[in-house]
């Protein structure tokens, strides 16, 4: 027995279409389906929305005086 968790669709006469793992066998299975009463897009909706996470500076300076990043410096004059 193995047990898969994976997000079906169900259309409007009621058929139901998932995404199975490619090791399972094909043909005819005995199966058990739990359906929660909300849709993913209930949940979604009706989720409230965070604000964005604020993080702040931390001032690390330069690693050394002498060293640059400019191009001229990182390739040369080719």
């Amino acid at each position: 027995m193995k047990s898969i968790e994976t997000i079906a669709t169900v259309s409007k006469d009621g058929k139901m279409t998932a995404q199975l793992p490619i090791d399972i066998a094909e043909g005819e299975h005995q199966v058990v389906i739990v359906i929660d009463e909300q849709s993913l897009t209930e949940t979604a909706e009706n989720k409230p929305k965070r604000p964005p996470l604020k993080f702040s500076a931390y001032p690390v300076g330069l690693v050394s005086e002498n060293l640059t990043f400019r191009r001229e410096d990182l390739y040369g004059n080719d």
